[in-house]
């Protein structure tokens, strides 16, 4: 059989092929019985709109695109992002929108962002600095930038990282804990985290506040920090590069769950008893946090509130019918069972 087109619909429904795109691009041009009309005449004979073809009429594609700092195997392996696609797709469901999840091509977020057929993107852990950030603006799509600092005219979504860090190493330090080990996210950058900036400074900043406050240095010799990817892999190097340290942590404080997670279930494989030898906090709170033995303490964000908040504000960015804003969700510590009283 030939491909329908809209000549053949225009024909069988006796109007002409500018109404007939009308009625599947533009349908308030027409009247509602028409477009009704046309509708019922084309879904009789099969056809159904090319989207390319029509995303070039309408110069939308109604679909919005989820640029991710890791390719998607790996971004998969944590849970967290199951949690923020899950609130992004309330909205999609809501706003019948589609969602697009674009990773790095080659390894380059830059390479990837031509070749995404989207209205706009939500960008995780995007520092202002970098070149995607140009090209998003070069190119006037509208994105909403999630997990780090952004400029004052684009949309973004944090949580209060700074409090939530400082109240996870608090309660660590309050439980007589002084040999403490930090897995920091890896940031790429040959500083480390002497040059950590958005969520990942907001963190370390919480986390040194708390020392602070009990008159410890960052640089103590019995505070480690290491840098690890964020995943249960990255988890197990951090905790292998802890243990070998000259000065064994009795607690670890971890940037993210699933990173505490590869340090837990590595410390087991060694042979090690937790909490008894080993205390551990984490960040996020995700579902498989309260499942661990023992149940993870974790700093909770409200992750699919995030995507969903971060999706709303992306769908009025291209609707350009909302004023930028900037929100930051609260953070809560919650107190399992895998830190314990010491000394």
């Amino acid at each position: 059989m030939s491909k329908i087109t809209i000549n053949d619909i225009a024909k069988e429904a006796g109007v002409s092929k500018t109404a007939v795109s009308f009625a599947f691009n533009d349908p308030g041009q027409l009247a509602t019985t028409t477009v009704e009309h046309i509708h019922a005449v084309a879904e009789r004979l099969g056809y159904s709109p090319d989207p390319i073809a029509r995303s070039m009429t309408t110069r939308r594609t109604n679909a919005l695109g989820l640029l991710l700092p890791q390719d998607i195997a790996s971004a998969m392996q944590n849970p967290f992002y199951a949690q923020l696609i899950r609130g992004i797709g309330h909205i999609c469901n809501d706003a019948g929108k589609t969602l697009m999840i674009v990773p790095p091509l080659r390894g380059s977020r830059l390479k990837a962002i031509p070749h995404a057929t989207v209205d706009g993107f939500i960008v995780v852990g995007l520092e202002v600095d970098r070149g995607e950030v140009v090209m998003l603006r070069r190119r006037s799509v509208p994105f909403v930038i999630v997990d780090s600092v952004a400029p004052d005219d684009v949309p973004s979504v944090n949580v209060d990282d700074r409090s939530g860090a400082r109240a996870a190493m608090r309660h660590v330090l309050e439980l007589g804990h002084r040999t403490i080990g930090v897995v920091c996210i890896e940031s790429g950058k040959p500083g480390g985290r002497k040059e950590y900036t958005g969520t990942l400074g907001e963190r370390l900043l919480g986390y040194c506040e708390a020392l602070d406050e009990f008159a410890i240095s960052p640089d103590d010799p019995r505070v480690c920090f290491v840098e690890a990817p964020s995943s249960w892999q990255g988890g197990r190097e951090a905790f292998e590069a802890l243990w070998g340290h000259e000065h064994r942590p009795t607690a670890v404080v971890a940037m993210s769950d699933i990173l505490a997670i590869g340090v837990l279930e590595t410390a087991r494989d060694f042979g090690l008893t937790l909490p008894d030898e080993l205390s551990l906090v984490g960040f996020d709170d995700l579902p498989d946090a309260r499942l661990m033995r023992p149940a993870l303490t974790t700093v909770r964000q409200p992750v699919e509130e995030k995507g969903r908040l971060a999706a709303e504000l992306l769908v009025a960015a291209i609707d350009g019918d909302a004023p930028v804003q900037h929100r930051v969700l609260p953070t809560e510590l919650i107190v399992r069972g895998s830190v314990i009283q010491i000394g």
